[in-house]
């Protein structure tokens, strides 16, 4: 089998991505819950995944040229899939197309995530916009001295 090794660098991948995959949703309840200590526990392992997938990225990658270098084709999977032989190459391109669906998977999870922490620093941003109109009020409960209202409109702005 002339794939052993692209196709045991892409169960490698599809297993990582299985584990970001459960990261990703436990990020989700944490940025859901709005829970910074589980945010904290949850993030270095992810990123500890995320690098790992993108080690294996980049090796199937050198293995896929080298494995169409040496099959004499394009650096395609048709191409590849096709010089493999009927057995060896649907099995390559049944692979691929888990990897496909698992990436894109992998994906939409991190735009989830992306856009709920973009949430929060908005609603963040809000509140202490508020804040800072509430401190510089003239007839306030919380009116602050005149030094400080240029400085906390300087940052709410």
């Amino acid at each position: 089998m002339k794939s052993r090794e692209l196709q045991a660098l892409w169960w490698d991948w599809l297993a990582c991505s299985e584990r970001v995959t459960r990261s990703l949703h436990e990020q989700t309840v944490a940025l859901t819950l709005r829970d910074p200590v589980r945010m904290e526990r949850v993030q270095p392992n992810l990123d500890t995944m995320l690098t790992r997938m993108q080690d294996l990225d980049d090796r199937a990658l050198a293995c896929a040229q080298k494995l169409c270098r040496d099959l004499g084709t394009a650096a395609t999977l048709r191409e590849m899939t096709a010089a493999l032989g009927k057995d060896e190459g649907s099995q390559l391109q049944a692979l691929a197309n888990r990897i496909i669906v698992a990436s894109r998977e992998v994906q939409r999870l991190m735009r989830k995530n992306r856009a709920l922490i973009e949430n929060e620093l908005t609603y963040i941003n809000g509140t202490l916009t508020l804040i800072a109109k509430a401190a510089v009020e003239p007839k306030g409960p919380y009116r602050g001295g005149s030094a400080t209202s240029s400085v906390l409109m300087d940052q709410a702005a």
